[in-house]
């Protein structure tokens, strides 16, 4: 089989493989950033203009009374 018949007999199987599948994808995963990093990206869009001072402010308090 040549390289663009191998190529089209995959993309086949794959849009074959997808047409009954759930539309819906569920990704499980966990990510651990510490409150120290998010208080230091938080600063950073401060900075960067991303957020306004309240902004800031108000997910800065919320940051802090969160549990580890």
């Amino acid at each position: 089989m040549n390289p663009s018949n191998m190529v089209a007999a995959v993309a086949a199987v794959v849009l074959a493989a997808a047409c009954g599948s759930d539309p819906n994808v569920t990704v499980q995963s966990t990510t651990t950033i510490s409150k120290g990093q998010e208080l230091s990206d938080l600063q950073a869009a401060l900075k960067a203009g991303a957020i306004d001072e309240k902004e800031y402010e108000s997910l800065r308090q919320r940051i802090l009374k969160r549990p580890n």
